[in-house]
C-alpha cells in the first residue's frame, strides 16, 4: 500500500464539474492499493498517516499532528501509484491490486479515518476525478507499507 500525502491549505475533488470533496487545512491522501494488502496493512498505513506531525507549532517546527491542528482529510484512491516503468515508456499497471480488493480497502480506510478526524472528504474510487489543492509548504511525504 503507498499513501502520498500532501500538506494542504485546500484541496479539492471534481467528478463530471461537480465538486464531490473539499477540505480546507489538512492533508490529501492520494491512496494506491496492492493485491498484496489487507486490513492489517491497512491499519498501520492508517496510524502512521494520522499521527503524522507535519504542521509547524509556534515555534516554527513541524511538530503538530492533524489533531492538534483540527485538519481535515481529502482521500483519493489512485491505483496509478504502482506504475512499473521499468520497460519502455508506456507505464504497467500490473502491480496495482485488483478494482474489488482495492475499493473494498479504500473503503476501509475512509471509515478507520472517520473514526478519528471529524471531517473526512473523498474522491470516487474508479471515476474520473480532477484534483485541486495548494500544497502547503510544498510539504510531501510518500508512505510505503513495505518500509513501515
Amino acid at each position: 500500500m503507498k499513501f502520498v500525502i500532501q500538506r494542504v491549505k485546500n484541496a479539492s475533488c471534481t467528478v463530471e464539474n461537480e465538486i464531490i470533496g473539499e477540505i480546507q487545512q489538512g492533508f490529501c491522501v492520494f491512496i494506491g492499493v496492492s493485491n498484496e494488502d489487507n486490513t492489517e496493512i491497512a491499519d498501520k498505513m492508517i496510524k502512521k498517516l494520522i499521527g503524522m506531525r507535519i504542521f509547524e507549532d509556534e515555534n516554527g517546527k513541524t511538530n503538530l499532528s492533524l489533531a492538534d491542528v483540527n485538519g481535515s482529510l481529502l482521500l483519493i484512491s489512485q491505483f496509478t501509484l504502482y506504475a512499473d516503468c521499468k520497460k519502455g515508456n508506456r507505464p504497467s499497471f500490473t502491480n496495482a491490486g485488483n478494482p474489488e480488493l482495492a475499493n473494498n480497502l479504500y473503503e476501509y480506510i475512509i471509515a478507520k479515518c472517520k473514526e478519528q478526524i471529524s471531517n473526512v472528504q473523498t474522491g470516487s474510487f474508479g471515476a474520473d476525478m480532477k484534483i485541486s489543492l495548494l500544497n502547503d509548504g510544498p510539504f510531501t511525504i510518500v508512505l510505503d507499507s513495505k518500509e513501515l
